[in-house]
């Protein structure tokens, strides 16, 4: 019997992996702005983030570190597809922090 609907982070597939691997690091950036530096406009924090390279770095390093437990978890349940996308994502946020770096 077929079963009607599936969660869709269940599922395996690469397209999946590349939206959850870009929207993850978008998600604690807000959380952490909203925890440790909501008492700063969000246009003047911007600004602040471009000029600082302190700030890439704290940034970046906990864009990676979720986007590593994400792809921990989906290569451990067996979906290697998804955790291909997430990887993908993964290497282009590390290279653009990378890049940002050198750049600003």
């Amino acid at each position: 019997m077929k079963t009607t609907g599936t969660f869709f982070l269940k599922k395996d597939n690469l397209q999946l992996g590349l939206v959850l691997g870009f929207i993850l690091p978008l998600i604690v950036f807000l959380i952490i702005y909203f925890i440790r530096f909501a008492d700063i406009p969000l246009d003047e924090f911007v600004n602040r983030f471009v000029n600082e390279k302190s700030l890439i770095t704290f940034f970046g390093v906990w864009s990676l570190v979720s986007n590593i437990a994400l792809f921990t978890y989906y290569v451990n349940t067996a979906k290697d597809r998804t955790a291909k996308g997430i990887f993908a994502m993964t290497l282009l946020y590390g290279i653009g922090i990378l890049l940002a770096k050198v750049l600003i």
